[in-house]
């Protein structure tokens, strides 16, 4: 059996082209739904794969039709495969019930596992590189040690708020209180000249 499927992204768009096209190449029950392309929760698609039996083909009219990625629409056919259902793209000519076609995915599936290598290779040199310049990962302090010296002078003026040397670092007090680890508490006592000053430890 021949199952269609067909999908539009929003309810603005119509499937009529789709739907023509799908009927035309013989397709005996058709799904059609409304998601938009990166959606991982498509219940039509669902529905399609638990109808599909071994021997039946599913027929969409182009490749992104099905995979929200390249990855997904690989690993979509695969399991269509494994369960001895083909896949059929009119608009690329694809038949996985083909030699050819079948050819096709496999180099497709190669390809995709090769791209996620070269990113995983580029994070770790990436990664690598930074930890040689005595970086980790993760967020960038705000603060770097020379801005922490200078808050530390500034601070040195009795006249000088908390408040003050983080408008002028561009930064949150909070920020400034955790690069400085000044106290933070309720019972933290600032000094009497002002309620936004705090005593810096030594």
């Amino acid at each position: 059996m021949l199952l269609g499927y067909a999908r539009v992204s929003t309810d603005e768009q119509t499937a009529r082209l789709q739907l023509d096209a799908l009927n035309a190449a013989g397709c005996e029950r058709t799904f059609s739904e409304t998601a938009s392309g990166v959606a991982a929760d498509r219940p039509i698609l669902a529905d399609l794969l638990s109808h599909a039996r071994r021997g039946d083909t599913v027929v969409v009219w182009r490749l992104d039709r099905l995979g929200r990625s390249l990855q997904h629409l690989i690993q979509v056919v695969q399991r269509l495969e494994s369960e001895g259902v083909a896949f059929r793209s009119l608009t690329e000519g694809i038949d996985t019930s083909t030699a050819n076609g079948r050819l096709f995915f496999h180099i497709f599936g190669a390809l995709a596992q090769f791209e996620r290598e070269l990113i995983r290779e580029r994070t770790h040199a990436g990664l690598a590189a930074a930890r040689a310049r005595g970086r980790k990962g993760g967020r960038p302090r705000k603060l770097s040690a020379d801005r922490v010296r200078m808050a530390r002078r500034l601070l040195a003026d009795p006249e000088t708020t908390v408040s003050d040397v983080a408008k002028t670092l561009g930064v949150h007090r909070s920020t400034l209180h955790k690069a400085l680890q000044l106290p933070t508490s309720p019972t933290a006592k600032p000094k009497p000249v002002s309620r936004d000053r705090v005593e810096i430890a030594s």
